[in-house]
């Protein structure tokens, strides 16, 4: 885990080495926003905020666009086609 900080707001980042490749994810106090490896379904069941992007590094993440999003997501005002940055304001 390493401190992030965007926009002047404070963040956990988390990069998981696999065999191929990397999870990641940046997580604040309401969701996550998190990378292609991750299924939105699951954040679903369990009721947490989650956006996917599509990326390859946490700078990458938030620049990319939102391409998934679970219902708690939505309800933190969080959408398809934002940037991932735009989702991670909204996440704290």
């Amino acid at each position: 885990m390493e401190k992030f900080i965007y926009d002047g707001l404070e963040f956990e980042a988390y990069r998981i080495p696999t065999i191929k490749t990397a999870l990641l994810f940046i997580k604040g106090s309401k969701g996550i926003l998190g990378c292609r490896y991750f299924d939105v379904a699951t954040a679903e069941r369990i009721g947490e905020a989650m956006a996917i992007v599509a990326a390859g590094s946490f700078d990458d993440m938030l620049r990319a666009e939102v391409l998934r999003v679970s219902p708690a997501a939505t309800e933190l005002g969080i959408e398809p086609g934002m940037t991932g940055g735009e989702a991670l304001k909204r996440m704290v």
